[in-house]
């Protein structure tokens, strides 16, 4: 099959190119390559490299393409309000446009790549299964909520989407990212010695490690469409639904016992809910996660470690809302994100 993977050069486009690949599959990418070269390792080429802007899709990268999936998003909350305006025109208007490029060329199967973040804080610990009241909280979490009933709009006889909530990724990837709280809390483990919590730790999250994201991608690829098309899946599993504070205690122990700090009640982030996977696992029996989060952490603690300058913790390489504002500052980005010039930082 081969595939267009649309932000294959970020965090988990660089995870699902390799695992894609390793299962026989063909990867297009395309990507305006804000994170190309923030790299830790050597990270994997896809078969045909594009470079652009989502917001101006070149229909003819399309053409032989037998699956889309559509990464193509600023991808976390806090990088989606640094201009609410630009994320809808981003992460709605690209994929609006990339609906119409897929349908054009009578492309059946499409991947988007939504998020659990669109329950935002639910009230009490009972696992929220896909018919959930939305709750979405940033504009990162609303443009997910909107690029769904996009989905849903153009669903027809011969065009079969699948939007996949993903819990919070976390785990190593050749471009790594430690604004995810896993990743997060290791890399601070890491450099500073210690665990620090900006809250009391109590919220909930539900955790996925990113090769588990990519095996589930193309779980669906590879699944009859009347189990998956024209819907949307709550996408990790539910034994690895988390309060944050274990989460801390877990990583701390794998770095040798670190002291943890618990932070104030509250804290900057509201988001908290507690997820139930049950639909996905029964309409995509042939996905199993191969990690647990005290796994995952073990292994993305090994794997970083010896590659790690803790100098990096507190620079732009590995953090997307400060590689942005960097570019930004140095005149590679517009403030609508539009590039400049060639980015070759960092």
């Amino acid at each position: 099959m081969n595939v267009l993977v649309l932000g294959n050069l970020g965090y988990v486009g660089t995870v699902l190119t390799r695992y894609l690949q390793a299962q026989g599959h063909t990867v297009t990418g395309f990507d305006i390559g804000y994170f190309e070269n923030c790299t830790i390792a050597d990270a994997p080429a896809v078969d045909r490299q594009f470079i652009g802007d989502v917001r101006a899709l070149p229909a003819e990268i399309y053409d032989g393409v037998d699956a889309v999936i559509h990464l193509a998003a600023l991808s976390n909350d806090t990088l989606g309000e640094l201009s609410a305006g630009v994320t809808q025109e981003i992460n709605v208007g690209g994929l609006a446009a990339s609906i119409a490029h897929a349908k054009g060329a009578g492309i059946e199967r499409f991947v988007f790549a939504s998020s659990c973040s669109m329950y935002g804080r639910s009230d009490g610990d009972t696992p929220l299964d896909e018919s959930a009241q939305q709750n979405p909280l940033t504009a990162y979490a609303r443009s997910k909520c909107e690029g769904e009933t996009l989905l849903q709009a153009a669903t027809d006889a011969h065009f079969r989407p699948t939007a996949l909530r993903f819990s919070t990724a976390y785990g190593w990837s050749e471009r790594p990212r430690l604004c995810l709280v896993v990743n997060n809390l290791a890399a601070c483990g890491l450099a500073e010695g210690r665990i620090d919590l900006e809250s009391d730790g109590t919220p909930w999250r539900p955790l996925i490690h990113v090769e588990d994201m990519a095996r589930a991608m193309e779980a669906v690829l590879t699944s009859p469409l009347d189990r998956v098309g024209g819907r949307s899946f709550n996408v990790g599993t539910t034994s690895e639904n988390y309060q944050v504070r274990k989460i801390a205690t877990t990583v701390a122990r794998l770095l040798g016992d670190l002291p943890v700090t618990i932070g104030a009640s509250g804290g900057a982030d509201q988001r908290s809910y507690n997820v139930d996977f049950t639909a996905f696992h029964t309409a995509v029996p042939k996905f199993k996660a191969a990690w647990t989060m005290e796994a995952g952490a073990r292994d993305f603690i090994e794997r970083f470690r010896d590659r790690f300058d803790p100098a990096d913790f507190r620079s732009e390489r590995y953090f997307r809302i400060r590689r942005i504002t960097s570019l930004i500052a140095s005149g590679d980005l517009a403030p609508d994100l539009n590039r400049l010039r060639a980015l070759s930082r960092p």
